[in-house]
């Protein structure tokens, strides 16, 4: 096994300091992994031990920071749409004539924004893709019902019959 970089007295400092400037958990546990490396010596295994990573995701974020600098450490993003087929400014303008349709009264035909959404994106897309799309903008599906759930004909003859407006 490949000794350890050593970590310089003036690197020591600047993760000091850096603990004491991080926002955010994720953050600060990055920091802390070469902190530890750096002020006591620990391993891989060790570290990961007390901060709860993996002695591999320790390894890593080590080669991130001594390549990187300390911009490997503080900021990074979780999350995201990786495998997005649209953009969102580009979902907007393809929803953008749905809605206006929609706002005049009009039924959203799902399967009418699936073949627009398709033929942007130039291949064929599951119904889900859509209807998450639609999610995203606050749409939802709306249908009236034919009639109440607690409709009873029994009842309702029966109010007929006793009511104060009934001719008896």
């Amino acid at each position: 096994m490949r000794p350890q970089r050593p970590v310089t007295e003036e690197e020591k400092k600047s993760l000091q300091d850096l603990l004491k400037k991080t926002k955010t958990k994720a953050d600060f546990q990055r920091v802390q992994c070469l902190w530890l490396r750096a002020e006591f010596a620990m391993s891989s295994e060790h570290v990961g031990t007390a901060i709860g990573y993996s002695p591999a995701t320790v390894k890593k974020l080590w080669s991130e920071y001594f390549s990187k600098g300390e911009k490997a450490l503080i900021g990074l993003g979780r999350g995201g749409r990786r495998r997005a087929n649209l953009s969102t400014e580009a979902e907007k303008r393809l929803l953008a004539d749905f809605f206006e349709k929609a706002e005049r009264g009009r039924v959203l035909v799902v399967t009418e924004v699936k073949n627009a959404y398709e033929k942007a994106v130039g291949h064929p897309v599951p119904k889900s893709t859509v209807y998450r799309m639609l999610a995203r903008y606050g749409w939802r599906k709306v249908a009236p019902r034919p009639r109440h759930p607690k409709f009873d004909p029994k009842k309702m003859e029966e109010f007929k019959k006793n009511s104060r407006n009934s001719e008896k």
